[in-house]
């Protein structure tokens, strides 16, 4: 057996190659053992391993999970990868890739609440805040803070580690109590003025709100101070929204999808509330296409934005790109009634070229105008599954910064459903013009939703 023990991911990476090359196998290796690294260590063979640039970023997120043996599991994984399966990342039913993959989505989304929680007071001319992560994420993830908050000097105070932002260098040092950092400025009353204007009580949803938002960070959060008062007054400040003049509720389809959700529309009326909506420019040069399929469907599928023939038929997914939806579902046997279909985006944008009208990116104004229509096709038909589409429905759906190159195919927390994911939208296969490539693509999109469909099925 030999002992290894490392203290970050590129010593783990240095000592994982040399093992590789050396033809160590797992089993024989223990990465927290009370050893040292072994001088008797067969002596590696020349070459460099090759290894998929998608293992690489995730081993690497993976890494600052709290979990010790996550070690092992990494080299297991890149043993496996260059013995066994080249493409074994793309097995998602594998034991090994769905360990990985929690371990990455569970980074990832710690790293995200660090980015949204971390809450600075100003003390003397520089600004300091305490967080507790759950995983090691803070070297991961300070420097969003200083991109964004170049100009300031800064410090991130973690029970772990700490990091310090002079204007120029990013420094890391070991990390403090809660009790060094200050408890509140002058700052904090205008921040909870800020956050009770933006609050919006038509969307309240206590337990989604505390687990986007879990208590634990609450108490270095100054605006939560505010929230039982502002749940106090919810249910009268939406009644006084919902009391509008129509012609403005046409203009403002957050408020008119707020009305029609308290008043338990059914699907069909919000479809002709969308045919009526103004909220934004695309609705005079387009017609609004509504979802399609079942009302109590397990299975949603949500696309980016109707295109030509959508716009011509009135219905989603009937273009090229919709055919490769539908061959899909086909194959697997999906049955009509199990899938809703729609898309982020009620209208067809396009610019015009010739005679063809050619798809043009929804901006992200329309992408937000249009979203409380989608929202309210997902909480009235309350599917049990949900997919997103392509990029444009997952950063409108989940989050902004979602990226679709790392996280397709996982599931995603939400409280839009009880499991979500994102995958290609089908378009992006139509504009592949190497037909290998093509093929592949094809092949993990349809992956994507043969785990859906499986996902929808169980109780």
């Amino acid at each position: 057996m030999i002992f290894v023990q490392v203290a970050s991911f590129e010593e783990w990476r240095q000592k994982a190659r040399h093992l590789l090359l050396a033809r160590v196998p797992p089993a024989e290796v223990d990465w927290e053992g009370e050893g040292l690294f072994s001088e008797e260590l067969p002596a590696p063979e020349a070459g460099t391993p090759h290894v998929p640039k998608a293992f690489v970023e995730a081993a690497e997120c993976a890494a600052c999970f709290r979990e010790p043996r996550k070690w092992d599991l990494l080299y297991r994984i890149l043993w496996r990868i260059q013995h066994e399966n080249r493409q074994l990342l793309q097995v998602a039913s594998d034991e090994d890739v769905s360990a990985l993959r929690h371990m990455v989505d569970e980074v990832r989304r710690d790293s995200h609440k660090m980015k949204a929680f971390v809450r600075f007071r100003k003390l003397g001319d520089d600004y300091i805040a305490w967080h507790e992560q759950c995983h090691l994420v803070l070297e991961r993830t300070a420097p969003f803070f200083a991109r964004r908050f170049g100009p300031m000097r800064w410090a991130i105070l973690t029970p772990d580690r700490s990091a310090y932002w002079d204007g120029m260098d990013l420094r890391f040092g070991p990390g403090v109590p809660r009790s060094q950092a200050p408890s509140d400025d002058a700052m904090e009353e205008l921040w909870k003025t800020y956050y009770a204007n933006i609050f919006n009580p038509a969307r309240v949803k206590v337990a989604a709100m505390k687990a986007e938002m879990p208590v634990k960070y609450w108490k270095t959060m100054p605006e939560t101070a505010l929230i039982p008062g502002l749940l106090a007054g919810a249910e009268q400040r939406v009644r006084e929204m919902v009391q509008v003049e129509p012609i403005v509720l046409e203009e403002r389809p957050d408020l008119w999808a707020a009305r029609l959700l308290q008043a338990k529309a059914p699907l069909g009326e919000i479809a002709q509330a969308v045919s009526r909506c103004r909220g934004c420019e695309l609705c005079e040069k387009t017609h609004a296409v509504f979802g399609a399929g079942s009302h109590a469907a397990p299975l949603m599928l949500v696309g980016e934005q109707p295109g030509d023939q959508e716009d011509k038929q009135g219905k989603p997914f009937v273009g090229p790109a919709g055919q490769i939806l539908r061959q899909t579902l086909a194959a697997l046997r999906v049955p009509v009634e199990h899938v809703y279909l729609t898309n982020a985006v009620k209208h067809f944008h396009w610019e015009d070229k010739g005679k063809n009208r050619l798809h043009k990116r929804a901006s992200p104004t329309q992408i937000r105008i249009c979203r409380p229509w989608a929202e309210a096709e997902i909480q009235t038909i309350r599917p049990r599954v949900l997919v997103c589409l392509g990029v444009t429905a997952a950063q409108s759906l989940l989050r902004p910064d979602f990226r679709l190159t790392r996280q397709r195919g996982q599931l995603i927390e939400s409280p839009l459903a009880d499991k979500v994911l994102a995958t290609f939208h089908p378009s992006y296969l139509l504009r592949i013009p190497d037909p290998e490539e093509r093929a592949q693509q094809r092949a993990l999109f349809d992956q994507d939703i043969a785990l859906a469909y499986q996902l929808s099925l169980e109780a």
